[in-house]
């Protein structure tokens, strides 16, 4: 057997602590749900609680609108300006389904060359860390000048943003099967591709669903990051704008869409993950 098989057996505790995947990543995924009808009217009364306590402390305290706007201003914004903001949403959309697309693709490429030839590790690694520590927002200017303003300095610093992310979840996903299954298929014959394929590929997806759900999220706060720093279109550009002429219920409205887009792909991976790699639980 290789050494590269030789991997330690990450057994499951009685808590269900001893797995990481998008199931139980963190607290927030792990707890059982909503049971009944009650806890659902203690949630809205919470959240109503909170919503309305900042609105009538703001309106109390007198805030002005350009400092801190209320979140009756927030949500008016958001139903009038709508239509000025939703082009911009597509804009950051393209920019981060096709930058996330191509940096998942070649980080899922590299995290297999590397598991099934060790040695290519040591060559790619380097390269992986210097990206995963050095910023992309550093990158957008340069690419900017070397690309113009429309989307290809973007998409390019999406892609090497979520890849290397996609790339070491991946990884460790392909390295942390039980080496005795590996030693039984190599026992029955299996060639080196058909274990990748029949036993490391679907161990791995728990992972695998890991890294997408973080390279995504990374992507978008790169994306938005990009459109800020140059361009005239994307909500980072919008964002700029709105508080550049201190138009702040309007920039809170493109805060909120980012929040509800990130949750939104956290949500699709995590159902993506609970029907492809519920047998993790």
């Amino acid at each position: 057997m290789a050494s590269s098989d030789a991997i330690p057996d990450f057994k499951q505790s009685p808590d269900g602590g001893g797995e990481v995947g998008v199931a139980n990543m963190s607290g927030l995924a792990a707890g059982p749900g909503i049971k009944s009808a009650r806890e659902v009217a203690i949630i809205a009364l919470v959240a109503v609680l909170v919503i309305g306590g900042a609105e009538l402390l703001l309106l109390a305290f007198g805030v002005p609108q350009y400092v801190l706007p209320r979140p009756s201003e927030i949500a008016w914004a958001l139903v009038t300006d709508f239509h000025l903001i939703a082009p911009h949403l597509g804009h950051t959309l393209v920019e981060l389904i096709s930058g996330f697309t191509i940096g998942a693709t070649v980080g899922l490429i590299l995290a297999a060359v590397i598991t099934q030839f060790p040695f290519a590790e040591k060559i790619i690694t380097p390269y992986i860390l210097l990206l995963v520590t050095t910023p992309m927002l550093a990158l957008v200017p340069l690419l900017i000048l070397r690309f113009g303003f429309g989307y290809e300095p973007r998409i390019i610093a999406v892609a090497l943003a979520s890849g290397p992310m996609v790339m070491i979840n991946a990884t460790t996903g392909f390295r942390r099967v039980d080496s005795a299954k590996i030693a039984l298929a190599r026992s029955y014959g299996a060639s080196t591709l058909q274990i990748f394929w029949k036993i490391r590929a679907p161990m791995a997806l728990p992972m695998i669903f890991v890294g997408l759900m973080v390279g995504s999220i990374f992507g978008l706060l790169t994306a938005v990051g990009a459109e800020m720093v140059g361009g005239g279109f994307g909500l980072g550009n919008r964002l700029t704008s709105y508080s550049s002429m201190i138009q702040m219920p309007q920039f809170f409205a493109v805060v909120l869409i980012l929040s509800f887009l990130g949750i939104l792909i956290y949500m699709i991976f995590f159902l993506l993950a609970k029907r492809y790699a519920s047998w993790e639980a």
